[in-house]
């Protein structure tokens, strides 16, 4: 098989990494890639969202699966494209990516399906937005409704937080378009989960449970970031919080999206907050997520390829995921500036390795330099993987591997995998 990747980030090298070792594949491509991704794969000079470009090099060039790492092609319709042209695609139409790229369309499918969340208001003008926030005295999450590359969100502990950042969506447009519309959601609180699965518009295959970490600094203070690291398993989802939350978010999800008449194929990600009063939904993503990706993938040592192909063809119905008992650590090294204004072209040493085995380095924003070197280029730069015998281990491996990595200004969490969010420091 021929298999493409879209996207340029460490999800995206995850995926091409994990596919390379499929007997089924032949030859891997990564468009655009970044440096890491060239390392297992041949990189493709096209941006991730120049929809028509990729759907001609991919006929062009006998691709037997594509599989879409980034949510922006998928709103623009590129699975769409694909489709219609016979290519299997892993990544859902532009129509159900929607769970995604509008956060008021995902709470009202959410309401239709009898999905547990937090109770909200969309609204598209600031006073009534003000009123709502005022209504739980600011404590509230706010949340621009497109997509704004992981920033749109602002939790907020008073009203004048809240006042603050509902001035910069709805009336500055830091986030352009995609803030024309707002979610003012009630602030929830508990620890925090990632579960991703694999959908074929009618059944799922639910992944390791991962748990992401988001703010900037240790003890979870500080900015929200894309995720500055990521580990799996988590202690707060066990076996039996896995099944409820298959039973009563994801295939209520996937039965009300087939419903619509827009099947979800792809992996629907759920993020969850576990409130005192059981999961309730904080967002949908209609893609891997990212870091989360980065260790689930360290632990699942079998063949991801036909699990792919089966689900873009639409029947998961012959397909199990094996997974490695062990713990993996995925550490984030983001450039200075992140998540603000970041710099960028700084040389990059140390991240080839060599590294002891069960330690993988991903590259996220990375490119090659004149002088053929790797720099930085964009905010989170690499993520440091490891897998050991439980999370303090391979939180371990994967910290004594990152000593190894060095770029100017390189900024990381220290506590990753060694206390989740919500778990204290």
């Amino acid at each position: 098989m021929r298999i493409l990747v879209v996207g340029g980030g460490g999800r995206e090298h995850a995926l091409a990494w994990k596919i390379r070792q499929s007997p089924l594949v032949s030859r891997v491509f990564c468009a655009p890639g970044n440096p890491g991704t060239a390392r297992v794969a041949e990189n493709v000079a096209i941006a991730a969202d120049d929809v028509e470009a990729l759907a001609r090099w991919t006929a062009d060039n006998r691709i037997d699966l594509v599989v879409v790492g980034p949510e922006a092609p998928l709103v623009l319709g590129l699975a769409d494209r694909l489709a219609a042209a016979g290519t299997p695609v892993f990544g859902p139409s532009a129509a159900a990516a929607q769970l995604e790229g509008s956060k008021a369309f995902s709470k009202e499918v959410m309401a239709a399906a009898g999905i547990p969340t937090a109770a909200y208001g969309a609204f598209e003008s600031l006073e009534p937005a003000l009123a709502h926030a005022r209504a739980a005295a600011g404590r509230v999450v706010v949340k621009a409704d497109g997509l704004a590359a992981g920033k749109g969100v602002v939790v907020c502990g008073d009203m004048a937080e809240a006042e603050a950042a509902l001035r910069s969506i709805l009336v500055d447009r830091i986030h352009g378009n995609a803030g024309a519309r707002v979610v003012v959601e009630e602030r929830l609180t508990g620890p925090e989960a990632s579960i991703i699965a694999l959908s074929d518009g009618e059944r799922v295959r639910v992944l390791p449970p991962a748990q992401d970490h988001k703010r900037i600094s240790d003890g979870d203070r500080g900015p929200n970031t894309g995720g500055m690291g990521a580990f799996s398993p988590t202690p707060s989802v066990d076996d039996a919080l896995i099944s409820e939350v298959e039973r009563s978010v994801l295939l209520p999800t996937v039965r009300e999206m087939a419903r619509r008449g827009t099947p979800f194929r792809g992996a629907l990600y759920a993020g969850l907050m576990l409130t005192p009063d059981g999961p309730r939904v904080l967002e949908f993503n209609a893609r891997f997520g990212d870091p989360e990706t980065q260790p689930i993938l360290m632990r699942l040592p079998g063949d991801l390829v036909p699990a792919l192909l089966a689900a873009a063809r639409g029947d998961l119905s012959g397909v199990g995921l094996e997974v490695d008992p062990r713990a993996a650590v995925g550490v984030v090294m983001a450039a200075e500036g992140y998540p603000g204004k970041v710099t960028v072209g700084d040389v990059i040493e140390g991240a080839d390795g060599p590294f002891p085995p069960g330690v993988q380095v991903f590259h996220a924003g990375t490119k090659a330099g004149p002088d053929g070197r790797t720099v930085t280029s964009g905010g989170r730069v690499l993520t440091v993987c490891a897998l050991g015998a439980d999370r303090a281990d391979a939180a371990s491996r994967a910290y004594q591997a990152l000593t190894s990595v060095r770029f100017r200004g390189a900024q990381y969490r220290r506590d990753i995998g060694r206390a989740g969010p919500g778990e204290g420091t």
